[in-house]
């Protein structure tokens, strides 16, 4: 009974009852695991190797794995021209680079998502949350509750724990071979081992973070594993570590017949990666075939056939494409099959990326982002997506994913090479996804031209409208001009930090649509932060792209669960001539209402009222949006914005309150320079 009720509390839209019958018996399944791993868990699991491997004596297997295996990592990990080409193209990065590095090891200080520096003291508490202090117990990880309410956000202590900085010691020590580094690896990675027993404690609580920590760990090892202070010891330790992460991957898959998501796929990525790189381990090949096999089967459920993720986030499809895009290439470097289908979703997913830049080369914030990076070459932040396009462009020869004036990426370097930098280098620039265009599966439909940009919002709840990462912000828009942002996404900020926080940047009052008598497009409620309706049920109406004029008209239906129903309607009309945007809402309703028309705006832009319009300035560029059909004033909303996890800063939205039954509304944006 206790298994079917937790299936009627994650059931939302219609499920099969064959779907119902086959989640049931894989939880009552899960349920008799979890019940034997718990018994296990204080015993220590013996290292299993293949034959050959575990016949060899301590000094032989130390040989080997400091030797040249039959693996092989990204191009540049391996290359002795990766070193002499990051010191050429990226001089000022390299030295941040090494200062980064000199931190971590001098003061245990390193970035962590929007939050800045962090430091962690002389002896690094694994579970001790970087923001509220509180000390995760170490409990079987199936017993933590991980939304507590307190201050606390597993996230950011999940962030310290995928060990992403183990990439920057491991890259500063591949520039300039201090053994400082590989000595500070070695020491954390024991440390670690010894905070946090398998299967105990926060950081085994999912099998997502275990996997983007193997996947960060193996990238170190590949370059650590050369260094001469590796020992028998520490390689046991080590590979102890890694079969561990396998093990508890395997066991506690976060699959789910309802719904997969981004987790899912992660674990799945991280079982292919440890299958691929450890070899020697016993159970290595089944790593390797599930992992590939899941992650395919997954790509055709969660990729549109336009290239977008399902679950309606611009951050999570930036997540995603690297989760495909790196574990293609680790397979591509292993021999290991992909057919041509799946490398050809993966080229709209990032011609996708290429579609909803702005002109200023960063990304709308559709939906929740929390700033993770499949394997931090370079920390980026949550909005900047462009340095995945130089590694499509040379992967798919298209020059049209080589932006104009773009350089090379370090990631570029670090994942195909000199030969990788050397082919984009030499490649031209081809214009083709600057124009106006729409991806009725994504949701999206982009007005734009030159430097003038305008993103509608149509995307559902995600997931099949089971989302856990999308907002309240059907219909909402973005725009920017001349290489300035000025109507944006708040973003995402938080998770269970703060909850009204939460609450307040995924709801209606926070995106550039209009609101209907304070209620929200879907229902969310603050205390299930990963919880939203699908009522809205967004589409597309009419779409026109001409000489002139490119048209998209879209509506939803989240308003008619009120006493006097409404669906409301956006038509957007770009006039390439003028140029300006022309913004019509319609409102089908038989009742009197409130309607509430917000514009929210970036935190750089000077924002003024003008009578009925309002003025946004930055530098000599204004944007000014008016009122065509109402002479209500405008007031100015203080809502700030977040472009990172946990980063925020002052903002304004401009909003008209119109009462009664308007019909529709009228709103003009003008672009003036000087």
């Amino acid at each position: 009974m206790a298994v079917l009720n937790k299936i009627k509390r994650a059931l939302r839209g219609e499920v099969k009852l064959t779907t119902i019958a086959l989640e049931a018996m894989r939880r009552s399944r899960v349920a008799l695991q979890s019940r034997q791993e718990r018994a296990s868990l204080d015993k220590t699991e013996r290292l299993s190797l293949l034959p050959l491997f575990s016949r060899m004596t301590p000094d032989q297997l130390l040989a080997h794995f400091q030797g040249t295996r039959h693996v092989r990592f990204f191009d540049g990990f391996g290359q002795p021209g990766t070193v002499e080409l990051q010191r050429k193209l990226f001089p000022t990065q390299t030295a941040e680079l090494i200062a980064s590095a000199n931190r971590i090891v001098e003061d245990h200080c390193w970035p962590l998502l929007g939050f800045g520096e962090k430091c962690f003291g002389e002896e690094i508490q694994w579970s001790r949350d970087p923001l509220s202090n509180y000390v995760w117990p170490l409990d079987y990880h199936r017993d933590i509750k991980l939304i507590r309410g307190d201050g606390s956000d597993v996230r950011v202590l999940w962030e310290l724990n995928r060990l992403g900085h183990f990439v920057t010691l491991a890259r500063a020590y591949a520039v300039t071979n201090d053994e400082r580094y590989s000595a500070e690896f070695f020491s954390q990675v024991r440390s670690w081992a010894k905070q946090n027993p398998y299967g105990r404690g926060v950081n085994w609580a999912c099998a997502m973070e275990v996997a983007l920590r193997a996947m960060n760990l193996l990238a170190a090892f590949e370059i650590f594993r050369h260094s001469p202070q590796l020992n028998h010891d520490l390689l046991q330790l080590l590979l102890q570590l890694f079969q561990q992460h396998g093990n508890y991957i395997r066991r506690n898959l976060e699959f789910s017949y309802i719904a997969t998501s981004n987790h899912y796929l992660s674990d799945v990525a991280g079982l292919l990666w440890l299958g691929l790189m450890l070899p020697e381990l016993r159970k290595a090949d089944d790593w390797r075939e599930f992992g590939r096999v899941e992650m395919l089967r997954e790509m055709y459920k969660q990729v549109h056939g336009d290239g977008s993720d399902f679950e309606s986030s611009t951050g999570y499809h930036r997540f995603v494409v690297e989760l495909f895009l790196y574990s293609f290439l680790l397979c591509k470097a292993n021999d290991v099959q992909i057919d041509l289908k799946y490398w050809g979703k993966l080229h709209f997913m990032l011609i996708y990326v290429c579609r909803y830049l702005r002109p200023d080369g960063f990304a709308p914030l559709i939906g929740d982002t929390d700033s993770g990076q499949v394997l931090p070459i370079r920390r980026r932040r949550a909005d900047d997506h462009g340095y995945v396009l130089p590694l499509g462009a040379v992967i798919f020869n298209n020059g049209a994913l080589k932006l104009e004036g773009m350089e090379p990426s370090e990631e570029l370097l670090w994942f195909l090479g000199e030969k990788g930098v050397k082919t984009f280098q030499e490649m031209d620039f081809i214009a083709a996804y600057g124009c106006s265009a729409t991806l009725p599966h994504a949701g999206t439909s982009l007005l734009r031209a030159g430097d003038l940009y305008l993103c509608l919002n149509v995307s559902g709840t995600g997931i099949n409208g089971r989302g856990s990462h999308s907002h309240n912000d059907v219909l909402s828009i973005e725009v920017s001009a001349y290489g300035r942002a000025f109507i944006v996404d708040p973003g995402t900020y938080v998770y269970s930090a703060d909850l009204d926080a939460r609450h307040k940047f995924r709801s209606t009052a926070y995106h550039s649509t209009v609101q209907i008598d304070h209620e929200e497009q879907n229902t969310i409620d603050r205390n299930m932060p990963f919880v939203i309706s699908n009522d809205a049920t967004p589409q597309f109406v009419e779409l026109t792209i001409d000489t002139d004029f490119d048209k998209a008209v879209a509506e939803h239906y989240g308003y008619m669960r009120l006493a006097s129903p409404v669906t409301h309607r956006r038509g957007i009309t770009f006039n390439l001539r003028e140029p300006s945007w022309l913004i019509e809402d319609e409102f089908f309703s038989e009742g009197e209402h409130v309607y509430e028309v917000r514009f929210h705006f970036a935190p750089e832009v000077e924002v003024k009222v003008r009578g009925t319009a309002v003025e946004a300035r930055s530098g000599e560029v204004s944007l000014v949006v008016s009122s065509l059909s109402s002479e209500v004033e405008p007031t100015l909303e203080s809502q700030p914005v977040s472009r990172d996890y946990g980063q925020m800063s002052d903002a304004v939205s401009a909003c008209w309150r119109i009462s009664g039954r308007p019909g529709k509304l009228s709103w003009k944006i003008r672009v003036i320079r000087g």
